[in-house]
């Protein structure tokens, strides 16, 4: 048995519409007190003991290192006439953005944000270029939190403006064409102390002026009377309109807003209620694009024309399909579509009435991309080419320029542009995608990656994955650190569940509020299946996820404990009664409901990681993941479910918790900390799937 640090249990309870509810490690809460710092450190220090302690953590660290020392680079962002690239030579903390005056060019270091911090934990967590090519708006983030600071670049000088712009979150950089500035949005100056903590309301839209100090930046748009609206701002390409879509939380849902930017400065209400999702495409003068899900679950492309806004003058441009319309982009006038088929992307062009004109191919089943908040599909409406990334879960991401201008196939029309020299190789290893049958008969895909001689005779360790959740949609992924798992003999099960994106509105709603138990029973579905069918065994498999996945993880392991060998829910949402008093926690009440609802209490609490450990059972070996500089899942949902589950666990097996210090939700984290981090995770594995 364990002896863990001590953590005092306090007579906190809580009423919640008349039910009485203990919460004894409320003081956990508190990450800024001594008692909790001299927990974190009690804890840590159990937990890289234990660690330190499995013969093999040395030699996968080393091995980690290895694997991810190969150069890798992101789809090119054409501005101006020149070429925008993040690149890395292998081991640097973080990505640098390069520039070049042609394609094929040298490329010239733009902007290097390894140098901004001694230990790598300074991100360029978002950037935009000018239309002209001229200037780059960045922002930057320190120590993995969402608090962004922005500032402008010349980019033939490589020298900053003395423009600086704090307190913005969960905000874009909207150029106008005219050079002048940015629309950025940002929130009030937090209370002291209450920087990673407090709850973050009113969202403003501002425009800045360059070369102008934060104080004399314009505001444009904000809604005292609505505190929990939020603004992404979007320049038309002809720069006549501002287009503003105000989000609510989380909820995919969004309200439409245009300003004429020549005009008196009026804000009109486009769509003025929050029924459906709504993301601006382009325009042709008052004719608007919009990728909509409006009557269209798995979602069309559509026009509106604002100075015809009657919903009887909406239009189809391209009608809903069988597989997920997740995104639109315009590209050599024309409509370049990005679906999600059986959960892996394909690529389709359409005309501006919406004729269909061919696919773009992929060489294999997989996806395109996001390099942190870049996606890898980029091009112009008046270009000939368009760059896109591609990558499944044994195929790195390898850079392709399709080139309109060239007939024939889809396949002529691509032409690869930078292949990744990975130190692996993935001929010796398969994925194939299997259907999993849940408890109430959905179909759920399933996706298998291991090595190629491996014998599925029940005795493999085998890692479970899934998110489930806020429409996202789980495509295959390539991570370098998953490559050590697989040599080491491991097998990945990729899972699809509802709660995401992969199949549409539909599939989404049926995995949120009220119905989230289908989540974690399509989970439990997966585990159940692997088991059934020999691949692995209960003793051999291991269950992860993080945020929102580690909600999936906590209430899997909670649920159905005898099920799995091993957890890791990374840092992960686990107190459902409180999540929303924190930072951006209250946004999450469009997918979870609020304990504040009598109704939803009661779902709530029914599958609360927290509320639903019970004293004396045998939990499978846990290691719990979070970071100290967390402040969209704050930490102290992971602190008390690891005391939680700590003074419950009746078993042998382990309750760790490891706190990543100068880290935050996962966004910018230093090459350094993830290896060491998946070093420690497959080291853990290894160690209790024995």
């Amino acid at each position: 048995m364990f002896t863990y640090p001590d953590t005092p249990a306090v007579d906190q309870v809580d009423d919640y519409h008349g039910r009485q509810i203990a919460d004894p490690y409320r003081w956990l809460e508190d990450t800024g007190s001594a008692e909790t710092a001299a927990w974190v450190e009690a804890q840590n220090g159990l937990t890289f003991d234990f660690l330190g302690r499995i013969p093999a953590r040395q030699a996968i660290q080393e091995r980690l290192t290895e694997l991810w020392d190969f150069p890798r680079q992101s789809a090119p962002l054409k501005r101006g006439g020149r070429y925008f690239q993040l690149r890395n030579s292998g081991l640097q903390n973080q990505d640098a953005l390069y520039v070049m005056e042609q394609l094929d060019g040298e490329a010239r270091l733009l902007l290097d944000p390894n140098s901004l911090s001694e230990d790598g934990t300074v991100a360029l967590s978002v950037w935009s270029v000018s239309d002209d090519g001229r200037w780059l708006a960045y922002a930057t983030s320190a120590s993995g939190s969402d608090w962004l600071t922005w500032r402008v670049r010349n980019v033939l000088s490589g020298q900053d403006l003395p423009d600086r712009l704090e307190w913005s979150k969960f905000s874009n950089a909207a150029w106008r064409r005219d050079h002048s500035g940015f629309y950025y949005a940002r929130y009030d100056e937090p209370v002291a102390g209450e920087d990673y903590t407090g709850a973050n309301y009113f969202h403003k839209l501002y425009f800045h002026r360059l070369g102008e100090p934060q104080a004399s930046d314009q505001l444009v748009y904000e809604r005292p009377d609505q505190k929990d609206w939020g603004f992404e701002p979007r320049v038309s390409d002809d720069d006549r309109y501002l287009v503003i879509h105000a989000w609510q939380g989380t909820d995919v849902r969004n309200r439409l807003f245009y300003q004429e930017l020549d005009g008196d400065g009026a804000v009109v209400a486009l769509v003025p209620d929050l029924e459906a999702n709504f993301t601006f495409i382009g325009n042709d003068g008052p004719r608007f694009y919009f990728r909509t899900d409006l009557n269209a679950p798995r979602g069309r492309l559509m026009a509106i024309d604002v100075n015809q806004p009657a919903r009887a003058n909406w239009e189809t441009i391209i009608p809903e399909a069988i597989d997920t319309l997740e995104g639109v982009i315009m590209v050599h006038q024309e409509f370049v579509a990005l679906y999600l088929h059986h959960a892996h992307h394909q690529l389709r062009r359409y005309d501006r009435h919406g004729r269909f004109l061919g696919d773009i191919a992929f060489p294999a089943p997989g996806a395109i991309p996001a390099t942190g908040n870049f996606l890898n599909l980029t091009g112009q409406r008046d270009d000939d080419e368009l760059f896109y990334g591609f990558c499944s879960f044994l195929y790195p991401p390898t850079i392709y320029r399709y080139d309109f201008a060239r007939q024939g196939s889809a396949l002529q029309g691509s032409a690869l542009l930078y292949a990744p020299p990975i130190p692996f190789n993935s001929n010796d290893y398969v994925t194939r995608q299997l259907f999993v049958t849940s408890k109430d008969g959905t179909q759920l895909p399933l996706f298998l990656t291991h090595r190629r001689d491996l014998e599925l005779d029940g005795r493999n360790p085998t890692l479970l994955f899934g998110y489930g959740g806020f429409n996202v949609a789980l495509t295959p992924d390539f991570q370098v650190s998953r490559l050590a798992w697989f040599e080491q003999g491991g097998i990945l099960a990729w899972a699809c569940l509802r709660g995401g994106g992969e199949y549409g509105q539909e599939w989404h709603q049926a995995g949120k509020g009220h119905n989230k138990q289908n989540v974690f029973d399509d989970f439990i579905a997966c585990a159940e299946y692997l088991v059934a069918e020999g691949i692995t065994s209960p003793q051999k498999l291991a269950i992860m996820g993080g945020s929102n996945g580690g909600l999936l993880v906590g209430a899997s392991l909670t649920q159905r404990p005898e099920l799995f060998g091993a957890a890791v829910p990374i840092v992960g949402v686990l107190d459902m009664l409180r999540f929303h008093h924190f930072t951006i926690g209250w946004a999450w009440v469009s997918d979870y409901g609020s304990a504040d609802d009598p109704e939803m209490f009661e779902t709530l609490l029914a599958y609360s990681p927290l509320h639903n450990v019970q004293p004396g059972r045998h939990y499978p070996a846990t290691l719990i993941v979070t970071a100290d500089h967390d402040d969209r899942v704050v930490p102290g949902h992971s602190f008390k479910f690891a005391a939680t589950l700590q003074a419950a666990q009746a078993g042998e097996t382990p309750i760790l918790i490891r706190i990543q210090k100068k880290a935050g939700h996962g966004l910018g984290k230093p090459t350094r900390i993830r290896i060491e981090e998946a070093a420690d995770i497959w080291a853990f594995l290894t160690a209790v799937l024995e």
